[in-house]
């Protein structure tokens, strides 16, 4: 059962991102801060990372550095509701050393399902 991270700081969305990935048979814990899933990395060490970009204090790209840095082996998914953030992210992709997704909100169940695994398999 491959683990998930799910970071928003707003709880409904990580709360509901979660439910999605547990009730499709993933283990999936939510943080609701960059500082909360740095945190929680040190006991959880996920196969995915789903983060939104736009967070108060550390923001979701500086989270996917770290986690590139700690897990080199977790798959990163990017969230945003942004439509201007997606330059940005693509531009931060180029300095990790494996590549990321990105999926804009609103997005569908199974499209976020579809890109977690198709992310999951190509590692």
């Amino acid at each position: 059962m491959p683990k998930v991270l799910v970071v928003d700081d707003e709880r409904l969305v990580a709360d509901t991102l979660c439910l999605i990935f547990q009730r499709s048979g993933f283990d999936c814990q939510a943080a609701y801060s960059g500082d909360e899933a740095l945190l929680r990395l040190r006991e959880y060490t996920p196969e995915l990372l789903l983060c939104d970009v736009t967070m108060p204090g550390i923001n979701g790209l500086e989270v996917a550095s770290a986690v590139a840095s700690l897990l080199p082996q977790c798959c990163i998914l990017m969230l945003t509701g942004h439509y201007n953030n997606l330059r940005k992210i693509a531009e931060h992709a180029l300095q990790l050393a494996r590549p990321l997704g990105i999926a804009t909100k609103p997005v569908q169940p199974d499209e976020l399902l579809r890109q977690a695994q198709h992310i999951l398999s190509a590692a």
